[in-house]
């Protein structure tokens, strides 16, 4: 019989992308473009593809795909850097990126962008691309329309009421809600009556009577599903001519060259699908490695109510891309030994997808922080100074932001931040002087209450000051070692040493109790002054005379 012709209209969208029944739901959003060739691989080079939350990407060489409803998460980011990592190791391999974005009301250029965006931050670099689905709505209907003429597929005339009431009563009799092949072997003469009056219609996947699909997977291990169990046909094109989600993956797969797929483990469902499309197109179908959830600590799904989760949130909270690069790689993969901070160079040379783990991984934010800090203390000054900046220039209230004060600042503050936003906050604490505040809290009760000679160091500090014995900041060529000098000193003279010495002297000179290193805040507040036209330090002497009542020494 002759098999009925595909609309001519065909174009492509994705349905959902988590376990589609290839729907029997309807599209009204199409999303055309001009063709772009199918591309063929280069014999015998191994190609990855991955997809996560709606992301995927493929190395080497040839591409695999990226559904844009940005922004980038975390889910998405890890199955990016996993296969980035892979791309790397591969001399002849190339990271390509594809683009998923024929939902129109769901994929925008805005959402690519903030995808394109996020990888680039990351430093996650393709190749080749972006290849955008969109532009391949002639592909698709040829590749339909090979398994029309096959006979691996047909048209679908049931109606959404009788597709509704069938569902039901497969429900209520405790069976498969699949659908039930009413037009699977319809009488041809009935079809072609049928196409010929224009009655809407999809079409299906034509389900082989008996057919196993078995996967090995690289993480999950052995996979296998009785198709015709599982499924009933399943649709390829919808009444509007759009095929679905599982279709243009499975042909984009197959003219890509793909051989391994790399995505998240909610992504198993549709592999059924994908290779029964793939196998009745011709081609073998990929290996699979379906990475573990990530979840919160609440063991949930990581989701918004858990924090921050897309990598745009992530760098605005002043996290590093080489420590977002170094912890998502540890969710769901180890080396076996205890080492925690990676270089991106030695992830490369480390990572292996066979030390992946299928066992849910855990996000901790703290883990993060720490991951970040790490990274932080390990950048050059200047490497800071030039990723804080930024974060200085837009603090509220506002802070100087001098070359010379930043410098002072990234100084001060590095062996302490955990994020870059971390910079400005410190630095405003340092900035200020609240003795008269902390006097009141019992830590510093305490110390001043329990010490019978505190005043008496209190006022040889502010003599100090007022003989010039004490150094200035700004002032001294090596101020910080003048500083440490003149410390030792004053402890000789008032018989104090180790905390005695340091604590007081802390609290007198910056107001508090814990803080960056003495000296540095000095130094900053120098910096400050001159950028305000203030005197710093002359001012924190007299808020120690006033809280101490010492008067000034008459010269």
């Amino acid at each position: 019989r002759r098999r009925p012709p595909l609309p001519s209209a065909l174009v492509s969208r994705p349905g959902p992308d988590v376990g589609e029944d290839a729907g029997d739901a309807e599209s009204i959003a199409p999303c055309a473009g001009p063709p772009v060739p199918g591309r063929q691989p280069p014999g015998g080079l191994p190609v990855y593809e991955s997809a996560e939350e709606g992301l995927a990407f493929a190395l080497p060489e040839w591409s695999g795909s990226c559904l844009c409803r940005g922004p980038l998460h975390v889910g998405g980011a890890r199955t990016a850097l996993y296969n980035w990592l892979i791309a790397q190791k591969e001399d002849a391999s190339k990271f390509v990126l594809r683009i998923e974005d024929t939902d129109v009301a769901r994929s925008t250029k805005e959402s690519e962008q903030s995808v394109i965006g996020d990888l680039d931050w990351l430093g996650l670099k393709w190749d080749e691309g972006p290849f955008r689905q969109s532009e391949r709505g002639d592909i698709y209907k040829e590749m339909a329309q090979k398994l029309v003429d096959a006979g691996h597929a047909y048209p679908c005339f049931s109606t959404e009421e009788e597709l509704e009431a069938a569902k039901a009563k497969a429900v209520a009799e405790g069976k498969n809600p699949k659908y039930d092949g009413k037009w699977r072997d319809a009488d041809p003469e009935l079809v072609e009556k049928m196409l010929a009056d224009g009655v809407p219609h999809t079409y299906r996947f034509k389900v082989p009577s008996g057919a196993v699909v078995k996967i090995e997977d690289k993480v999950r291990g052995t996979v296998s599903w009785d198709a015709e169990a599982t499924l009933g046909d399943f649709i390829l094109l919808r009444s509007t001519g759009i095929p679905v989600y599982n279709f243009c993956v499975a042909v984009d797969d197959a003219l890509m060259g793909i051989s391994t797929v790399v995505r998240a483990e909610e992504h198993l469902t549709n592999t059924l699908r994908q290779v029964l499309i793939l196998e009745a197109l011709g081609y073998k179908p990929p290996e699979y490695a379906h990475l573990s959830l990530i979840l919160g600590q609440d063991k949930q799904k990581l989701s918004k109510r858990h924090g921050a989760t897309s990598v745009t949130q992530f760098k605005e909270e002043g996290f590093l891309p080489e420590a977002m690069i170094n912890y998502l790689s540890l969710l769901g993969w180890n080396e076996g030994t205890e080492q925690e901070i990676y270089t991106v160079p030695e992830l490369v040379e480390k990572f292996a997808l066979e030390r992946v783990i299928k066992s849910p991984a855990v996000f901790d934010m703290e883990k993060l922080r720490w991951v970040n800090s790490q990274h932080i203390r390990a950048l050059a000054p200047e490497e800071l100074q030039a990723l804080v900046t930024p974060f200085f220039e837009k603090a509220t209230p506002a802070l100087p932001t001098s070359p010379e004060f930043i410098r002072e600042a990234t100084k001060m503050c590095q062996q302490r931040m955990e994020l870059l936003t971390d910079a400005p906050t410190i630095t405003r604490d340092a900035l200020g002087h609240p003795l008269s505040e902390t006097l009141e809290t019992a830590e510093a009760k305490k110390l001043v209450e329990g010490d019978d000679s505190f005043n008496e160091f209190a006022a040889a500090v502010v003599s100090d000051f007022e003989d010039g014995k004490m150094p200035m900041p700004g002032q001294a060529e090596n101020f910080e070692g003048d500083f440490k000098k003149w410390t030792k000193e004053l402890g000789k003279k008032t018989g104090r040493k180790g905390k005695q010495l340091f604590m007081p002297l802390r609290l007198l000179l910056t107001g508090r109790m814990q803080g960056p290193e003495v000296p540095n805040q000095l130094l900053l507040s120098e910096a400050a002054g001159k950028e305000f036209g203030s005197k710093v330090l002359e001012d924190r002497i007299a808020n120690v005379r006033t809280a101490f009542s010492l008067t000034p020494v008459a010269h």
